[in-house]
């Protein structure tokens, strides 16, 4: 077995080669290290692949580009860590250039942000398919099939005010009376088109009317004061989360159901380049191998190791494929 050590020349490779292409798209490198692996049965599928694997920056993003480039080379693969790419924009940007070749995205970003599609597809696998067809169409851009972990808007309680006020549903809050349903968000899902106000119509109890939830019963804050405001029920019974946050298990908040589908699926999808996918097929058993061991409980135990226990994304990757026996 190869003992772990930072690939710090494939990531010098790396931007050495892609920093002159990328310039105009701004993508830069994280910490630009991955641990060196092997696959347990020392088989190496992808022996003279070259693949630059690329992430969004914010934590769950950097984890899956970490996984994912730490088991590819694994796999023998000649790895290039290009994760961390601030903002949206300039990943996908880097993709659709040809200048990367895996990364992970989300079928609602996909159909919402990038085709500009306003339908409303509560089936995870439905929305997946629409949005797999797109890219293959329009970007030669391969959608494989999703992860059982769904990264998407949701509204959390502290465990015991979700006991003390029975409520496992958004239809539950709606039941509750007027004074009960205090609510903090951020400005931004307050003012999105899918986003608070038209939450609350769906569910039946309209914005700032008497007899719905009146404004003073609104807080808007900062997106991470909403947990901790959420966990202490104070000024808030029920606050804006994601799924897949780290503070939802710290927190101890519970996950209220969206038990009318208004919120649309964000299910976790690796998308590879058409011509890389079609010159290299193991990639599509081998990322479907990482995809079917990732859960939202999952997913909230290694964003909080980054998160909130400091821990660095390319050993908590490195970690977690080698406690599932992926790597050795």
């Amino acid at each position: 077995m190869k003992s772990p050590r930072t690939q710090w020349v494939t990531l010098l490779s790396a931007l050495v080669v892609a920093i002159p292409a990328l310039a105009g798209c701004g993508l830069v490198s994280s910490s630009g290290t991955f641990h060196d692996a092997e696959l347990p049965d020392g088989a190496t599928p992808l022996d003279g692949a070259e693949l630059v694997v690329t992430s969004k920056s914010f934590t769950e993003g950097v984890l899956l580009g970490k996984i994912t480039a730490t088991y590819l080379a694994a796999a023998g693969a000649e790895g290039k860590d290009l994760t961390g790419a601030p903002g949206s924009a300039s990943s996908r940007q880097a993709q659709l250039n040809g200048d990367a070749d895996v990364l992970w995205e989300y079928t609602g970003t996909g159909w919402v942000n990038y085709h500009n599609q306003t339908e409303t597809i509560a089936d995870p696998q439905q929305l997946w398919q629409r949005v797999h067809e797109l890219e293959k169409r329009d970007h030669n851009l391969e959608w494989l099939p999703p992860a059982n972990f769904n990264d998407t808007y949701a509204f959390g309680a502290s465990t015991p005010t979700a006991e003390r006020l029975q409520v496992k549903t958004l239809s539950d809050v709606a039941a509750l009376p007027i004074p009960d349903r205090t609510f903090c968000v951020d400005d931004e899902f307050f003012s999105r088109s899918d986003g608070f106000i038209p939450m609350l119509a769906k569910y039946g109890i309209p914005y700032n009317d008497p007899n719905g939830v009146p404004s003073g019963n609104v807080t808007r804050m900062d997106a991470g004061i909403v947990y901790t405001a959420t966990a202490k029920s104070a000024p808030c019974n029920f606050g804006m989360i994601y799924t897949t946050d780290g503070r939802v298990k710290n927190l101890d908040l519970a996950v209220l159901q969206d038990d009318k589908k208004f919120f649309l699926p964000y299910s976790g999808t690796a998308v590879v380049r058409g011509a890389v996918i079609d010159r290299y097929p193991p990639l599509r058993t081998l990322i479907g191998t990482i995809s079917e061991h990732l859960t939202d409980e999952l997913m909230q135990d290694l964003n909080g190791r980054v998160d909130i226990d400091g821990e660095d994304p390319a050993d908590v990757a490195y970690d977690w494929l080698k406690s599932e026996k992926l790597v050795e």
